[in-house]
């Protein structure tokens, strides 16, 4: 089992920044492949970021790609999303998620935090 909590979600105006935290426990954190992604009312939860179990690759949606930057830190147990020049349309709960595998589909995700609140005002 692992556990995922993240934190660093809240409001902020178009154009600024947040970082998104999420804090492993359980199981090797290292072993697992990270990922983020994000639901936004009236839609299914889609893809954000991922990072590889060593953090060498990462990967992300397009719709992020240059804004959004998803790093870890084995030794705590925490992977982040640095998000800049947040849109409106950015506005979502974001979720961590943990994969043996990674991949884009959430099928891959055998463990998943609770979500935190991401709203970006025009």
């Amino acid at each position: 089992q692992v556990q995922l909590v993240e934190s660093g979600g809240g409001l902020v105006q178009a154009g600024g920044s947040l970082r998104l935290s999420c804090a492993a426990s359980g199981r090797t954190f290292s072993g697992y492949v990270m990922g983020w992604f994000r639901q936004a009312p009236g839609k299914e939860r889609e893809f954000v970021a991922r990072i590889t179990s060593s953090g060498r690759s990462t990967y992300y949606a397009d719709s992020v790609k240059g804004r959004f930057t998803i790093t870890r830190d084995n030794a705590k147990n925490t992977v982040y999303l640095q998000m800049n020049t947040l849109k409106p349309e950015d506005t979502a709960v974001y979720y961590c998620a943990a994969s043996p595998s990674g991949g884009r589909s959430e099928k891959n995700y055998d463990y998943w935090g609770q979500g935190t609140q991401v709203t970006v005002s025009s």
